[in-house]
């Protein structure tokens, strides 16, 4: 298992070591011991799984502290370009965000941890992952417009399919103006 760290602090990339043989393929997506060596979390008490066809954009999402979660996902089929954006106040790269392209062949994965607003744009259909280091809590849930003007996202989609929940989310000023006037 590979760890990439990506130029915003706390975001890593996981290239696990794929076997492969005439009868198919084999990797291990999760090794607490391996996860515990390479300083990623090991207690994730939520998995989810979406499917999506080509076009479609998810998020941002994110939930609030006490229930705020890191996410550690991957695309099982297909390919998306996953999105983190830094929503932390204090943090040096605050507003910035990281883009990673997650490959079902690859089945390389991104970990996200909390203080991240999270969405992706699924480049085929795809059948996408994730582990939770929070459960869900509705109250909790917060979102970031995702064609927001300031943050700038090149999604990778033409034409793009978003749900009438996504559509209505607030921009990242106006979200953080009214969390810190």
């Amino acid at each position: 298992m590979q760890v990439i760290k990506k130029s915003i602090e706390g975001l890593l990339e996981i290239i696990p070591t794929v076997y492969k043989d005439e009868r198919g393929s084999f990797f291990e997506n999760y090794n607490r011991q391996l996860f515990e060596a390479n300083g990623l979390p090991t207690h994730f008490v939520q998995d989810n799984q979406s499917f999506s066809k080509k076009g479609v954009v998810r998020g941002l999402h994110f939930q609030r502290a006490p229930h705020a979660q890191g996410k550690l996902v991957r695309v099982i089929i297909g390919r998306v370009l996953d999105i983190a954006v830094d929503i932390r106040p204090d943090s040096p790269t605050f507003g910035q965000y990281e883009a990673v392209e997650l490959d079902g062949e690859r089945n390389n994965m991104f970990y996200i941890p909390e203080g991240f607003a999270h969405g992706f744009a699924a480049l085929e259909d795809s059948i996408f992952s994730y582990k939770c280091t929070n459960l869900y809590h509705k109250v909790s849930e917060g979102g970031i417009l995702w064609n927001d003007a300031e943050l700038n996202i090149d999604w990778q989609v033409s034409d793009p399919i978003v749900s009438e929940k996504d559509v209505l989310l607030p921009s990242f000023k106006a979200l953080f103006e009214q969390m810190h006037p």
